[in-house]
């Protein structure tokens, strides 16, 4: 792999930046500080901006690192962030990245959040040279799975009470797209 960072990426309805510092009204408010939307994070809603002030800087203090993939998914028409993705985990010794994602519930069912995932999935195969990209979910999420089925990852195998979130020990899906996938599935298009 050669890691080139958080880039801003484009798509027809998003851009996806890094996090910003005036990014935390608009965080807490569209997402961060909802249960309905943390029900399956590993992290509680946010009771207060300035706790989203605080993990905001940890993300932009991270960000001289080339190993560091964090976006903010902004709505071109809101001109906002309404959800973040970025990896969790990078696995250099076997070129892989594990993805995670959050959207504010008012944006669910519009396809967003399989559009910024389906770019990060382009530019970290194409640009940075990953072979694997791999992303979980909760059994008893599986919207969260539909997003990556539409994005081209297999189904790969469920890790029994693999995981826990803020409803407590869960089944954990884990789902992946190989380097080989996605380059078969342009060769289709």
């Amino acid at each position: 792999m050669q890691h080139k960072g958080t880039v801003t990426l484009t798509t027809e309805r998003l851009i996806l930046r890094r996090f910003e510092p005036g990014d935390a009204p608009a965080m807490f408010r569209n997402w961060a500080s909802d249960p309905l939307v943390t029900r399956y994070m590993t992290w509680p809603p946010y009771t207060d901006v300035d706790g989203v002030r605080g993990y905001i800087d940890s993300v932009i203090s991270k960000y001289d690192d080339p190993r560091t993939y964090d976006w903010m998914i902004v709505m071109k028409e809101l001109g906002e962030p309404i959800g973040t993705i970025g990896a969790v985990e990078v696995q250099d010794h076997i070129d892989a990245v594990v993805i995670g994602y959050c959207i504010g519930h008012d944006f669910w069912g519009n396809g967003i959040t399989a559009e910024a995932f389906s770019e990060i999935i382009r530019y970290l195969f194409d640009d940075v040279g990953v072979n694997r990209i791999e992303a979980c979910h909760a059994v008893e999420n599986p919207n969260s799975g539909r997003v990556m089925e539409k994005c081209g990852l297999q189904y790969e195998g469920t890790l029994r009470q693999g995981a826990k979130n803020n409803l407590g020990i869960y089944d954990l899906v884990v789902r992946a797209i190989l380097r080989d996938d996605y380059l078969s599935e342009k060769e289709h298009e």
